[in-house]
């Protein structure tokens, strides 16, 4: 009788085992094609946009937010300059898509100290401040997200701020932010800073895949359907600060599809329509699944996010 006993016992427990298996199978089977709810967004654009409203207002009223060089960057606005296409270490234009106050920032508020905000990238402070503010527009204290599984997914390209890898930096560090300089530049830092700050302890990655970066971001961020299942609740965005007139000098003007008014032909065809490229611009959503949204967190649903082949012709 004991070793019936035996195996009536460890029957019962591959039988447990196998329902607990099953069970599992069919939640990730499920969460791998459940859509991603956006619950949250925040953004800064040209034209003085601090928010999605603010943008939805220039796009209905057809404002162009295009200006000349800020004149509060410490750029050598006239010496970059020349009207002349093809000048060696100059721009023939000098209008483009500039965010208003990027230099400013309030660093007590996330417990930084000035100096070590001086050594951050522009690009780090309004990431961090965007996140903020994406969950307190969703409804969320982020201060109560301390300790959770949330993830940041972001992605940022390395613009040579304080002398830093990207277009134009001299990778050398000035004085007075230094010890803050590395990873004040480093673009792998800026999600792990957003992840540090605010306590979170879900996955924290930047990616780089210029001008994608974005979406790139955005689509393991939907991090929140093929992650660890830990993770219920994600961030995922992408934002570009110029720090330095290098973008222009290097990677733009070389090129001469711009007018000196800063408008781009698209596709350099004859009769085109002209636009005029942004090259600042920060945007951040706020993701989850759309079950936890509707049981857990009761959010307002703003967008769904539908897996790739849900709908024929239909992309995420």
């Amino acid at each position: 009788m004991a070793n019936e006993d035996k195996y009536v016992q460890y029957l019962k427990r591959m039988t447990v085992d196998l329902r607990e298996a099953r069970r599992r199978i069919t939640e990730l089977e499920q969460g791998d094609s459940e859509p991603i709810a956006i619950v949250g967004m925040s953004c800064r654009f040209p034209g003085g946009v601090v928010s999605p409203e603010g943008l939805w207002e220039v796009v209905a009223e057809g404002r162009d937010v295009m200006s000349e060089f800020p004149g509060d960057r410490g750029w050598d606005v006239t010496g970059v300059f020349d009207p002349v296409p093809g000048t060696p270490g100059r721009s023939y234009t000098r209008w483009g898509g500039f965010l208003d106050g990027a230099g400013e920032f309030d660093a007590g508020f996330f417990g930084i100290s000035p100096r070590e905000a001086l050594g951050m990238d522009p690009q780090q402070r309004l990431l961090l401040e965007a996140v903020w503010e994406a969950f307190e527009r969703a409804g969320i204290d982020p201060a109560g997200l301390r300790g959770s599984s949330t993830g940041v997914f972001a992605g940022l390209i390395a613009q040579g701020y304080g002398g830093g890898a990207g277009v134009g930096g001299t990778g050398v560090t000035a004085p007075e932010v230094e010890g803050y300089g590395l990873t004040g530049s480093t673009t792998s830092v800026a999600s792990g800073r957003v992840s540090y700050v605010l306590g979170l302890e879900g996955p924290a990655v930047t990616v780089d895949t210029a001008c994608s970066s974005s979406l790139v971001a955005l689509a393991p961020g939907v991090p929140v359907r093929c992650g660890p299942a830990s993770v219920k609740l994600a961030v995922a965005g992408g934002v570009t600060v110029m720090a330095n007139t290098g973008m222009f000098v290097e990677v733009l003007t070389p090129a001469w599809a711009w007018r000196q008014d800063g408008r781009l032909q698209v596709l350099q065809r004859e009769g085109a329509d002209w636009n005029r490229p942004g090259l600042k611009a920060l945007g951040v959503v706020l993701v989850e699944r759309l079950s936890d949204g509707r049981v857990a967190w009761v959010h307002r649903v703003l967008a769904v996010v539908a897996r790739f082949g849900d709908q024929p012709g239909r992309r995420e």
